[in-house]
């Protein structure tokens, strides 16, 4: 695991956009693992400006979004149809017919589920999967507890998920309590993760997910067992890390080669350090 410690949440963000571009620029028709929330926004707000200014070019890019409500119809402006659509599909200018959400609405979801398996692996399986981190460990919808063999399928949200979501809606009463979830076995089949976290509030989820036992009771714990994660996380997500001036050491000593940064700078022109595991 490659542990990245940013001095703010922009830096955060381009430092995993300039992941996901060079992805992009080796297999143009690469195929993305899309998050919600508000985590990956500065990602996603990086793409867009470099496929404005024509550095990056999408037309061919693929996607799978993580999760979606169940029962909430894709033209609800907080389901995930529409929420990927306005943070993602549209700013950054991917094809809307290669860009896929699981469908909450279906009449079987157990059969929506295994529909939508079986279209990441028709389209050769997810190259770079984006990720965020709940307060509680959960990466996707993967609340605590669940399987590290799970595939998507629905899950029964949480009590503090729902509470953490409820900004997004009217009441915390709106936020539907179950969902459609790519299962942490998928997640962990992408050939390479990027999980992004900010704040103070995801610094106890951080700390468990880096360096705490691998245990179910910290989905995110998971990342520990892929050969390929980027974790990228800005000061104060990092301040419960133990190990933070060791990863700070081991990124700024990396050899050129398995530096991912493009050469943009913020604030004092420091990013921070990583791990690898």
């Amino acid at each position: 695991m490659q542990v990245v410690i940013a001095p703010t949440g922009a830096e955060v963000g381009r430092l995993a956009a300039a992941k996901v571009a060079s992805v992009v620029e080796r297999r143009p028709d690469a195929v993305l693992g899309l998050a919600t929330g508000s985590s990956p926004l500065a990602i996603y707000e990086d793409l867009a400006a470099r496929a404005r200014s024509g550095r990056l070019r999408v037309g061919a890019v693929r996607a799978f979004a993580l999760d979606e409500y169940v029962g909430l119809p894709p033209e609800h402006p907080e389901s995930y149809h529409s929420v990927i659509r306005r943070v993602a599909t549209e700013p950054i200018g991917l094809d809307p017919a290669l860009v896929h959400v699981p469908d909450g609405s279906a009449p079987d979801l157990d059969a929506a589920a295994a529909d939508y398996e079986r279209r990441i692996r028709a389209a050769g399986g997810i190259d770079l999967q984006i990720l965020g981190i709940g307060a509680n460990g959960h990466i996707g919808f993967n609340e605590p507890t669940s399987s590290f063999a799970s595939r998507t399928r629905i899950k029964t949200l949480a009590p503090r998920t729902r509470r953490d979501n409820a900004r997004f809606f009217d009441s915390a009463e709106d936020v539907p309590t179950h969902c459609l979830t790519q299962g942490l076995g998928t997640i962990l089949e992408a050939r390479e993760l990027v999980l992004v976290a900010t704040g103070e509030a995801k610094a106890e989820a951080v700390a468990g997910m880096v360096e705490g036992p691998l245990s179910s009771f910290c989905p995110a714990s998971a990342l520990q067992l892929h050969p390929a994660a980027t974790v990228i996380v800005d000061e104060a997500a990092a301040s419960r890390l133990q190990l933070a001036d060791y990863y700070r050491y081991t990124y700024e000593n990396l050899p050129a080669w398995q530096r991912f940064d493009d050469g943009g700078r913020s604030g004092d022109g420091s990013t921070g350090a990583g791990t690898g595991a």
